[in-house]
């Protein structure tokens, strides 16, 4: 079993910083893929980054120059650096672990509340 745990969310006025944590622990393959998710009020759930045991990154157009995914591999840890942070940036956002081995083993955090006043 894997165990993800997020923090780093909070309150910020727009234009600030925040900076998202997710360690993972468990029995986790070393072949894997860590991502970001958000949910914001009456909307669906959206892909925001994703990083590869390897390095590669992808972004949500949305966030492209603002936010930056990175990894620790010894560490089995995941960040989000939010930067120039916008109302519309206000989510829940989720730590996702997956990694294809005997099946797809696909792990999520419990959410960290992320809120950008005006």
């Amino acid at each position: 079993q894997v165990q993800l745990v997020e923090s780093g969310g909070g309150l910020v006025q727009a234009g600030g910083t925040l900076r998202l944590s997710c360690a993972a622990s468990g029995n986790i393959f070393s072949n894997n893929v860590m991502e970001w998710y958000r949910r914001a009020p009456g909307k669906q759930r959206e892909l925001v980054a994703r990083v590869t045991n390897g390095g590669s990154t992808n972004y949500a157009d949305s966030v492209k120059g603002r936010f930056s995914i990175s990894r620790d591999n010894a560490k089995n840890t995941v960040y989000l650096q939010m930067n120039s942070l916008k109302p519309e940036d206000t989510a829940v956002y989720y730590c996702r672990l997956w990694f294809i081995r005997s099946g797809f083993n696909d792990y999520w955090g419990q959410g960290t509340q992320v809120t950008v006043s005006s």
